[in-house]
């Protein structure tokens, strides 16, 4: 076997392989969706339906859909925000190892406690002095998903 056999091979191997992932992803994973502001696209994994059906019974309903809680803005912060979760939660949910129920990481309660510090400015303004309310989400958990 040559060295260009080897290299040849690997190389099709690695297109295959990536043809494959897409596929998987944009089309039996609805990849696709999750470009979209569209909250239903949560709901595309059977975990995430109970927290949708909740969003919508809530006032957030009516207010804001989930990238406007869960994604910073501005199109680059989003779109790597995204990005990485999708990539870890669908890693999550393929192998199982998601906490039931969910539980939200660090770095989304950050996003989401600025979401909600930006919505509710007036409100976080009158109530926060000196800059000491700790979180919005500690007294406020079911804020968004009843």
């Amino acid at each position: 076997m040559t060295i260009s056999t080897i290299s040849g091979a690997f190389l099709g191997t690695s297109i295959g392989l990536a043809v494959g992932i897409g596929a998987y992803t944009f089309i039996y994973a609805k990849g696709s969706s999750y470009l979209t502001n569209r909250p239903e696209a949560c709901a595309n994994c059977h975990v995430m339906q109970s927290y949708y059906d909740a969003w919508l019974k809530s006032s957030h309903a009516r207010a804001a859909v989930c990238n406007d809680c869960h994604t910073p803005a501005g199109l680059v912060g989003k779109l790597a925000t995204k990005a990485s979760n999708g990539f870890w939660h669908s890693f999550a949910f393929t192998t199982g190892r998601f906490p039931d129920p969910i539980q939200i990481k660090p770095g989304n309660r950050k996003v989401t406690e600025s979401a909600c510090r930006k919505c509710h400015q007036d409100i976080v303004n009158a109530i926060d002095h000196g800059g000491k309310l700790d979180s919005c989400v500690r007294c406020h958990s079911a804020a968004g998903h009843l």
